[in-house]
């Protein structure tokens, strides 16, 4: 085996050595580069290994999260081609093996034409796994009533990490938005839940690929979109554009009135999310300016900047900040909320 100490844990040699037995007959691989992971001890560790002269991507999962339900959801994805070919996967050893993808840049305006049909054909795939705890692999956390959420909500009240009369603002339309959306069987489709993360969307000059199924679960089909829209659809031509191209036709009201609260649901997410993991190192400084957020997340999907470094987490969270206080103030909330509403009067 072609590897260092720091590289594959040496437990985990005989997983990996059998995994390339079952997947390719042979018991090494030619070469082997980490590609990320190894800086904590939960974090996966993902390597591009060369085996008869081809790339192939290995995923050895360190994490406690559920690898069933994220190698059930990568196969049925991978079936569905959505996702890369699985060679092999095995739960008890926290081993799989996929086809590389060499990526390429896309722009924001392909990506809005391409990722409205990527999303079509993953919410019509056969039903993945449902979870109990969406707490740490959905924005739609929000929406799902309980202790997890009272807490979370308690600890951003009480952390004081914006304006106060903002801060009341936000508690008072989150009441109203929860109450207001409910959760629709129709809605409750397949969803990778993590596409925030651009890594995870792969253009290979041909096709769109998506990778990394550890989030994924049967979800709120808004979900996907909502977080997609945040980086491709920055006009409301461009939403409208984008959910026709997904519906195959004009969204009706209802579709649009979930669409835009399921938005402001991410906003929600993101800001108190990244405003808490950020304090401790930075904590916002509402007297400086806040980048624009359209701007900002066409830099995120362009590759020049990752949300998820430690000095951007307190910026990102105010740039959700900012377009969810902006966004509050809209009509268009109200008539959401009210829109929403009206089935069950």
């Amino acid at each position: 085996m072609l590897t260092e100490d720091w590289m594959i844990p040496q437990e985990k040699n005989g997983a990996v050595a059998r995994a390339l037995e079952a997947a390719f007959g042979v018991k090494t691989c030619d070469d082997i580069r980490l590609l990320k992971g190894g800086a904590g001890k939960r974090s996966d560790l993902i390597f591009c290994m060369i085996v008869k002269g081809s790339p192939y991507l290995l995923r050895i999962v360190k994490r406690t999260n559920d690898p069933a339900c994220h190698f059930t959801c990568m196969k049925i994805a991978a079936e569905g081609g959505l996702a890369p070919h699985v060679w092999f996967s095995s739960v008890e050893d926290g081993v799989c093996i996929t086809d590389f993808v060499e990526a390429e840049p896309v722009s924001r305006k392909e990506a809005l034409v391409r990722m409205a049909g990527v999303l079509r054909k993953l919410h019509a795939l056969p039903p993945f796994p449902g979870r109990a705890d969406h707490l740490n692999t959905s924005c739609t956390f929000l929406l799902n009533k309980g202790p997890a959420l009272d807490e979370l909500v308690r600890s951003f009240q009480s952390a004081d990490l914006v304006p106060k009369k903002e801060g009341e603002r936000f508690l008072s339309r989150y009441t109203e938005l929860a109450a207001a959306y409910e959760r629709n069987s129709s809605d409750m489709v397949s969803c990778h839940n993590d596409l925030v993360k651009r890594d995870n969307v792969l253009f290979n000059g041909d096709r769109v690929w998506l990778v990394d199924w550890e989030a994924a679960f049967l979800n709120d089909r808004y979900a996907d979109l909502a977080v997609v829209a945040n980086f491709v659809a920055n006009t409301d031509e461009e939403e409208t554009r984008f959910l026709e191209r997904y519906f195959g036709r004009l969204p009706d009201e209802l579709e649009r009135a979930r669409f835009f609260l399921m938005r402001q649901v991410a906003h929600m997410f993101y800001a108190i999310a990244n405003l808490l993991m950020g304090a401790a190192s930075k904590p916002a400084n509402w007297s400086e300016p806040v980048p624009g957020f359209e701007q900002f997340h066409e830099r995120i999907w362009a590759g020049e900047i990752n949300p998820w470094d430690k000095e951007m987490k307190t910026i990102y969270g105010q740039v959700h900040w900012k377009r969810l206080q902006e966004n509050m103030e809209l009509p268009r909330f109200d008539e959401a909320v009210r829109t929403v509403l009206e089935p069950r009067a």
